[in-house]
């Protein structure tokens, strides 16, 4: 992974020149918590001034490239994350960026960066390039991460009644967990830490489900073909509410 992380970074760099600021990991990858076959290398790339349509074109199909010349590598089609301008990422309004994401790339002018990840970002980030993030990203305070909890509360609701056979239909449990956490420490900690702070805390009457979310989380590859464990995954749905009545009550409160 460091060498995918490496080269990833030095071809950003030879795309964007001087106009390049840095680079910054956050997420699983800062967290101690990545896992192959589940995690992204989350990342924000900023530059000194707005992309150009040239930049934009070269940096859409990089991650693909990368991974076409390097086969071996299993790293580089893991990178999530944005590539923009500072003062437009600072503003949220932005005129060009280019958008890495789980179902695809895009050249767009919309991004919205949810509340877990700026935590993540401005207390935990790393810089793998360029200068300190002093004043570029701002720690949300309590009630910006108790509002992004609610946004992901109500988000569990709409989108999980039912589980389809893909591991992150556990991942769910996990979430309401970290959430949990969140409301509690006003911290944002990594997802297969926050199962098991669950799980010492005796949190949901239920929880064999939460014990072995975490086990998948430990270990996705060995488990995401079995049979058995993808018939589990798409039964979720109802623990899934189950819980969410858990996190509902905290909000309450």
């Amino acid at each position: 992974m460091d060498e995918a992380i490496k080269r990833m970074t030095q071809e950003i760099r030879e795309i964007l020149g001087p106009h390049l600021l840095g680079v910054w990991l956050y997420g699983s990858t800062v967290l101690n918590d990545f896992r192959p076959g589940w995690s992204d290398i989350d990342f924000i790339a900023l530059t000194d001034g707005p992309l150009t349509e040239e930049q934009a074109g070269r940096l859409l199909p990089l991650r693909q490239q990368l991974s076409a010349l390097c086969p071996d590598n299993p790293y580089y089609r893991c990178f999530e994350g944005i590539i923009a301008g500072r003062d437009e990422f600072s503003s949220g309004r932005y005129t060009r960026l280019v958008y890495w994401g789980t179902t695809g790339q895009r050249v767009t002018d919309r991004f919205r960066m949810d509340v877990f990840s700026r935590y993540e970002l401005a207390k935990y980030g790393r810089r793998i390039l360029g200068n300190d993030k002093a004043g570029l990203f701002i720690l949300p305070g309590r009630e910006e991460l108790a509002d992004g909890v609610r946004e992901h509360y109500e988000t569990i609701r709409m989108h999980a009644v039912r589980t389809d056979e893909k591991l992150y239909s556990c991942g769910w449990l996990l979430d309401i967990a970290r959430c949990i956490y969140t409301l509690r420490h006003h911290d944002v900690i990594a997802k297969t830490e926050a199962g098991l702070w669950a799980l010492d805390e005796h949190l949901f009457d239920d929880e064999m489900p939460l014990r072995k979310a975490v086990m998948i989380r430990r270990n996705p590859l060995e488990y995401k073909n079995r049979p058995e464990i993808r018939e589990w995954l798409c039964s979720l749905g109802p623990t899934v509410q189950k819980y969410a009545d858990v996190l509902e009550n905290e909000l309450l409160k």
